[in-house]
């Protein structure tokens, strides 16, 4: 069983070099690496054999989508990592013998070891002694537990299961619940699942993402067109969107550093008009930058 890994980034060429050396450190070596760009200066200086390189618009979906176009069938595993994820030395040989034992999985999340998106940032080496420490056997699956989504930084999908499956490009930029939109597809074709057979580290590097307006304005109108997609539970979009609205209110009071708080909170009323007008067009985030 070969592993593709798909690696979407702007802005990103030190992380992607970073990520690049882990994965050269598996004790599983995928069978090919590709990273998909906006321009050449989202680059590291040196790459390697495994790597093919494609480059286009840039925004989240459309560039994990011309990495599953590249893939052509070539492959009976896709791992997706973001740019600023640290894998396991064991995560791919993890990953391989998840698929391989249950069959009935189409896709799978794995552990988080650290999350950095939420502790605005982690540095690099913190985020390396934390995978290094990582002894697990790479063929002991500890847990697989249903899911109703999947977390993008960390995520397999069995290729046969994906085929002319695609993520949604009407969810521009950051994307958010691109991931879930996915899974809502996948669980069409199989289990989805969390489980610990592979893990790695969050690193949450900030720049390159999307200011706080425009994610804001994802938070409530992302979810509301994924429940009228069909791929999001009206009751879990209710709960995101209410879960954010909230903490976005709250912390403004006093935010965190690496959090624009309060354009979040433009956003999220902006997002909230936009839906009581009847619109549910997500690209509109496009027209507020």
């Amino acid at each position: 069983m070969n592993v593709a890994v798909i690696v979407a980034s702007v802005s990103r060429g030190e992380e992607i070099g970073q990520l690049l050396a882990q994965l050269a450190r598996q004790t599983l070596q995928p069978a090919k690496i590709i990273l998909s760009v906006e321009r050449q200066e989202d680059l590291p200086p040196v790459l390697g054999p495994l790597v093919q390189v494609i480059m286009g618009r840039k925004g989240l979906t459309a560039q994990r989508n011309r990495g599953l176009d590249a893939l052509q069938g070539s492959t009976d595993v896709v791992v997706f990592y973001d740019d600023d994820f640290l894998p396991t030395p064991a995560a791919l040989e993890g990953v391989t013998r998840l698929f391989a034992k249950y069959p009935d999985i189409a896709g799978a999340t794995g552990l988080v070891l650290r999350d950095g998106a939420k502790q605005g940032g982690i540095p690099y080496d913190a985020a390396m002694a934390e995978v290094n420490a990582q002894r697990r056997l790479a063929g002991a699956v500890y847990s697989v537990t249903p899911a109703d989504g999947l977390y993008g930084c960390n995520m397999a999908f069995r290729a046969s299961a994906v085929q002319d499956l695609r993520f949604d490009e009407k969810l521009p930029l950051y994307a958010w619940q691109e991931d879930a939109d996915f899974a809502g597809q996948l669980l069409r074709k199989g289990r989805v699942v969390k489980t610990d057979a592979f893990a790695g580290v969050h690193r949450g590097v900030s720049k390159g993402r999307s200011p706080g307006l425009a994610l804001g304005f994802s938070q409530m109108v992302n979810p509301a067109y994924l429940v009228r997609k069909g791929t999001m539970q009206r009751k879990k979009a209710a709960r995101l969107m209410a879960r954010n609205l909230i903490a976005n209110h709250v912390h403004a009071l006093k935010p965190e550093p690496f959090i624009d708080r309060l354009g979040r909170v433009r956003g999220n009323w902006l997002g909230l008009w936009h839906i009581l007008c009847g619109r549910f067009d997500p690209t509109a985030i496009l027209s507020l930058r």
